[in-house]
């Protein structure tokens, strides 16, 4: 929940205004075919990844939307692209073929983040959602669509 705060505070994260609680976490990330990983220092979480089917019908079995948020205090450090790495290859052996997020245009960590993971941007969808909170709150939001395909996964 520290971190997840962390980002919804920068108003560049999510359009939640609220951090997620352990038990939701667990029913909405963890349940089913979620991939989470978490980054720890001794029992201080750094960072945490998750990757959950984009929808429940069969032919998007290898489909998922990826998050990942980071203390901010550990940017610049590798953890971003450990906890990348880490969460793509998970995902790729749980059988993904394809990553997608939603990044705030302003969110230039994010993007660099995961273009550097093979993500490319494939389209920007505007005014998608308004803000109810923090420094953009009443604000439209437009969010860039970046999408990952594997090179292991999904080829047959």
């Amino acid at each position: 929940m520290r971190i997840h705060q962390m980002g919804l505070e920068t108003g560049h994260a999510s359009f939640r205004d609220s951090p997620i609680a352990w038990p939701e976490f667990e029913r909405n990330y963890l349940a089913g075919r979620g991939v989470a990983r978490v980054i720890c220092n001794q029992n201080t979480v750094l960072g945490w990844a998750t990757v959950i089917p984009s929808s429940p019908r069969a032919v998007y079995a290898g489909v998922g939307e990826i998050s990942i948020y980071l203390d901010l205090e550990m940017r610049g450090q590798g953890i971003g692209s450990r906890l990348m790495h880490d969460i793509v290859a998970t995902s790729e052996d749980q059988g993904y073929w394809t990553m997608f997020a939603h990044i705030f245009p302003e969110n230039a960590a994010s993007i660099a983040l995961h273009q550097k993971a093979g993500f490319d941007t494939i389209g920007r969808r505007r005014a998608i959602g308004k803000m109810n909170y923090g420094p953009m709150a009443g604000k439209w939001r437009d969010v860039l669509l970046m999408e990952r395909r594997s090179t292991v996964v999904g080829l047959d």
